[in-house]
């Protein structure tokens, strides 16, 4: 019986605070910076994972994505790419909405975006978590089929929605996307890819516990 080789393992990580997360606005693909919050949560993650070998980051180019993956890093030479395939997800006319009080967003969406977001309609010029979902497949295929990947330590710095439809494709149940809770920020999960298919090893861990 031929051994499975781990090709690569996965460090998912969601983005640091910002203040439209205290807000609780939807933020989806606006371009929102890191607030003080996010910015030493970041920094406690990297100090707790200092021991944690990472070979390169990808990070979406939405600045509240990379900012979190430089402060992770710190003063570690590590290279750092984007990919529009795991930016958040575009919640198209309706970012900048409060989600719990809006006078536009209807009542239907916000149900179903965290109870059944599979089925939640289309936001005006947005996505759909099917939609997101694909394109972070495509993301992992692409990881799995370049060899330039193959058996490194990856950082992946990401967001709530787009960071648990790319875990989707790690579990049997595709349709229970939010596995219990939207993500918390800098919170890590873990995967590993073995013979092009992922098991998620641990999720949600909050490395900057350590460093408190």
């Amino acid at each position: 019986m031929t051994e499975k080789r781990i090709h690569m393992r996965l460090y998912i990580i969601r983005h640091g605070e910002t203040e439209w997360n205290k807000e609780k606005r939807m933020q989806g693909q606006r371009d929102i910076m890191l607030d003080q919050e996010g910015i030493r949560l970041a920094a406690l993650t990297g100090k707790g994972m200092q021991d944690v070998p990472i070979d390169i980051a990808i990070s979406s180019p939405l600045l509240r994505a990379k900012q979190t993956a430089q402060l992770v890093l710190a003063n570690r030479a590590v290279p750092i790419i984007t990919d529009e395939r795991i930016q958040e997800m575009s919640f198209g006319d309706w970012e900048g909405e409060l989600i719990r009080d809006s006078k536009v967003v209807p009542q239907e969406f916000i149900d179903k975006f965290y109870h059944d977001p599979m089925h939640c309609i289309r936001p005006p010029h947005g996505e759909t978590f099917p939609d997101v979902v694909k394109r972070t497949g495509a993301f992992f295929e692409s990881l799995v089929k370049d060899g330039s990947y193959d058996k490194l330590n990856i950082l992946v710095s990401t967001h709530g929605a787009a960071s648990r439809c790319l875990l989707s494709h790690f579990y049997d149940d595709k349709e229970d996307i939010w596995r219990g809770c939207v993500p918390p920020n800098c919170s890590v999960s873990i995967v590993d890819v073995t013979d092009g298919v992922g098991t998620v090893v641990e999720k949600d861990k909050i490395y900057a516990k350590d460093a408190e």
